[in-house]
């Protein structure tokens, strides 16, 4: 049994806890339960399956809706390969030895080639040199597959997953290159589910994977402006450091929104999408739902 003496410091802790954490307002609470409402419909009535996290980056209040499902990450999983880069970049600074570095150079190969290349396809082997951080560049700015591939090949695929693992999130899964659709029907997806790819975000922004120099220098790169779901019907001028998704009959989009005074992470994930432009319609929906309710709390300070 518990002596009084712990019962007490048990009950002073939860006091200070709640005194802590203030109370919501009225208006508060009500302009969340509409976003929270929101995110309820669109999910139920998504003609295929549809998963959602968004976290309050200020007060940790979060929405979840069918955030725990796996769901294939299709491109969104380059978030987990850039931390990786930027992982492996720290550890060297620290003194590891064989770690790829942002400013390792490769020798553009040809024979490496995959669909959706749109930059490395266009680079003279033989004489274009590029660095990682270039790498990481076209992958993120226009989700180049080859380079993508190079890079998962330089980091190591096991080591990307052990970084995951080690921020606790244990069903987001890198196990295939890019445009390898025999390991998928294998069952070898890229996977993840809205509540991890959430936290990885979260994690990233706090600081609880990278230094404080490179979490900032990897959200600078992460947010490279893009085309995406999540940036495309915000207001002009907001910051977004996302990646998006997609392959046949999925749609995926991840992120920190940066709305003033309230940053905020979202990720909205699909799957079996009857209409592959109303999955991305209800993205960019939900993404400026939650930006407006974020902005709105932001101008209360």
């Amino acid at each position: 049994m518990k002596s009084l003496l712990s019962i007490i410091v048990g009950a002073l802790a939860t006091i200070t806890v709640a005194q802590a954490q203030p109370p919501s307002t009225p208006v508060e609470d009500s302009l969340w339960k509409q976003l929270d409402q929101r995110v309820s419909e669109t999910v139920e009535h998504f003609d295929g399956a549809m998963g959602v996290a968004i976290v309050d980056l200020t007060d940790e209040r979060a929405i979840f809706k069918n955030a725990d499902r796996v769901f294939p990450t299709a491109s969104s999983i380059k978030i987990a390969i850039l931390l990786e880069l930027y992982h492996q970049e720290q550890q060297a600074r620290e003194g590891a030895q064989a770690k790829a570095r942002l400013k390792d150079v490769y020798d553009v190969d040809p024979k490496v080639l995959v669909d959706f290349s749109s930059i490395m396809q266009g680079l003279t082997p033989g004489l274009t040199k590029v660095t990682n951080h270039d790498l990481a560049q076209f992958m993120i700015a226009v989700s180049d597959n080859t380079a993508s591939n190079v890079l998962i090949d330089r980091l190591g695929m096991e080591n990307v997953n052990a970084t995951l693992r080690s921020l606790g999130l244990t069903k987001t899964l890198l196990r295939r290159h890019m445009m390898d659709f025999e390991a998928t029907k294998r069952g070898n997806e890229n996977v993840s589910t809205p509540q991890e790819m959430a936290r990885l975000l979260e994690a990233i922004y706090k600081g609880e994977a990278l230094n404080k120099e490179l979490t900032a220098e990897f959200i600078k790169q992460l947010s490279t402006l893009k085309e995406s779901e999540i940036q495309h019907d915000l207001p002009e001028g907001v910051k977004a450091a996302n990646k998006p998704g997609n392959l046949k009959g999925v749609r995926t989009d991840s992120g920190i929104v940066f709305a003033k005074d309230r940053p905020f992470v979202i990720s909205v994930m699909t799957e079996n999408a009857r209409n592959i432009h109303v999955a991305s319609a209800r993205i960019c929906g939900l993404a400026l739902e939650a930006y407006r309710y974020f902005e709105t709390r932001g101008k209360e300070k």
